[in-house]
């Protein structure tokens, strides 16, 4: 497996993985609509993309226990795209007194999960940022992805700021899913 830069060339790939990964987290709960966002995560990717911010997995030596995984063709797209970090440093309106890298996405195809293609990716986009000098990197995860929870853990992240939600919907007043 080979870790680089992400090319202009390759973003109709990534916004596939984008969409993927958003379709995989409604299981979470995310109120994110896969489909209906293809035109604004296409924009972000490219903004990324310009300025070094998306490092992609490709198919090759992945393996696992010494098994390849994930080397059928409809496990990875036609350029063996099987993965993609989106990354930036954390930019707003107040002054902090620590500047903060900030993993926007990752995502790596279910075929070759618990293959070492996240923590390469995440390990990847962490360097650059340190490179870039940045004291702490975060990110968000959703509350009932316990998997992606645990993965975080593993690599050392733990809760720093809790976002908390309460739904507004009843029986009157909700909106459709679609």
């Amino acid at each position: 497996m080979r870790v680089s830069s992400a090319a202009f060339s390759e973003l109709d790939d990534l916004v596939e993985l984008w969409v993927e990964l958003a379709a995989d987290q409604r299981a979470s709960g995310s109120h994110l609509r896969a489909e209906a966002n293809r035109t604004p995560i296409r924009e972000a990717l490219a903004r990324h993309v310009a300025a070094d911010g998306v490092l992609v997995a490709r198919e090759g030596d992945v393996s696992n226990g010494g098994t390849e995984v994930g080397s059928s063709a409809e496990d990875a797209d036609a350029d063996g795209l099987v993965g993609f970090v989106m990354f930036d440093i954390e930019a707003g309106a107040y002054e902090q007194d620590a500047t903060r890298g900030m993993v926007r996405n990752l995502f790596v195809r279910p075929a070759y999960r618990d293959a070492g293609v996240g923590t390469r990716l995440l390990a990847a986009a962490e360097d650059a940022l340190a490179d870039a000098g940045v004291d702490a990197v975060a990110l968000d995860v959703l509350a009932d992805n316990e998997a992606a929870r645990r993965f975080y853990r593993r690599h050392g992240y733990r809760p720093h700021r809790v976002e908390l939600e309460k739904s507004m919907r009843s029986d009157t007043h909700s909106k459709e899913d679609g």
